[in-house]
């Protein structure tokens, strides 16, 4: 190991060192985990001075906070009630902590004057873009340049009555080959140059099933980007498939404009803000409609009491979120 040494509260452990004990912690946490289920977290202080020596413990100890510093990304154990009320009690402690709510519009790509008006909404609004129509490469570009997160609507296999849809001319289908999927995904993303990830576009078939989808998280994870769902289906598949690949995901929680009105815009609006202040985070999908983008440029103008993040950042949160309410109910003297 090398160490530089000046006095012990500053003492730091070699980078390429403390990486390499990191992935030692990891590897004897994941064999503790498989062995001892659930109950191995609360243990966690305890497993770290074993694996890591007394010394390197020691020459951490001056560090804010006191303890070993690993990139731990599960947040910890927690009773039920305590992890599903603990955003709303951090943000009464400090006012400096709001709920969070990431806003998606896609199907761009399409109508110039109204995919420009959703280039114009706050650059914390996410942009998510057909591979097919002529103007995504150059309208992806002026969104990039507005600082908007990109994603890549990809087209996925609907139900037989959208057989016809030509959004869905290069669709990934349930029984196409997942050679064929791959390509069809590299296809869109190469139109989409920039992203950050993907969501689906239709796919209420193809999210169903979890085959088609491992091909496509299995695709994903080299690239590094996360994967929105849609929702299209109350049985979709992707946040359990995509998680299982190391693939960052989540679901949104609310469509703006299934009806396209202002009043019913206006209540799924509302709708969104109840779920942040509920959860922590909530993220809604949206599309560049006339109306859709009225109420967003007003709502955005007027907003209090909440921050508007981009969606990568809110499935990070409700990813964190999510698994710690699962740990909290292993966790529980009651599971089984």
């Amino acid at each position: 190991m090398s160490w530089r040494k000046t006095n012990r509260s500053n003492t730091r452990l070699d980078p390429r060192a403390r990486s390499g004990l990191q992935a030692v912690f990891w590897i004897v946490f994941a064999l503790a985990l498989g062995v001892g289920g659930p109950g191995v977290l609360t243990g966690l202080p305890r497993l770290a001075g074993l694996a890591l020596p007394a010394d390197v413990m020691a020459a951490q100890a001056g560090e804010p906070g006191g303890f070993v510093t690993m990139p731990l990304f599960l947040p910890r154990p927690a009773t039920p009630a305590a992890a599903a009320v603990a955003p709303v009690e951090r943000n009464r402690a400090d006012p400096a902590t709001l709920p969070q709510i990431a806003i998606v519009i896609d199907d761009m790509g399409g109508e110039l004057a109204q995919n420009r008006r959703a280039i114009a909404l706050p650059r914390a609004v996410s942009l998510s873009f057909l591979p097919d129509p002529e103007y995504t490469p150059m309208l992806v570009h002026e969104a990039q340049r507005a600082g908007h997160e990109i994603l890549a609507h990809v087209p996925m296999e609907a139900g037989p009555e959208r057989a016809q849809d030509p959004s869905l001319r290069m669709a990934l289908h349930t029984d196409y080959t997942a050679d064929e999927n791959i390509r069809r995904l590299d296809w869109a993303l190469t139109r989409v140059r920039g992203y950050s990830g993907i969501n689906n576009h239709e796919g209420s078939v193809f999210t169903q099933n979890r085959q088609a989808l491992a091909a496509v998280a299995e695709a994903l994870y080299g690239r590094g980007v996360f994967f929105l769902d849609s929702r299209t289906t109350a049985n979709s598949q992707v946040v359990p498939v995509a998680r299982g690949f190391g693939v960052p995901s989540a679901g949104r929680d609310v469509f703006l404009d299934d009806a396209r009105t202002e009043a019913a815009v206006q209540a799924q609006l509302l709708e969104l803000e109840q779920k942040a202040r509920r959860n922590g985070v909530a993220i809604a999908i949206g599309h560049p409609h006339d109306v859709t983008l009225d109420a967003l440029t007003r709502w955005c103008a007027n907003l209090h009491g909440f921050r508007l993040i981009p969606v990568g950042l809110a499935i990070k949160l409700k990813t964190e979120r999510e698994m710690g309410l699962q740990l909290a109910r292993m966790d529980s003297p009651s599971s089984p």
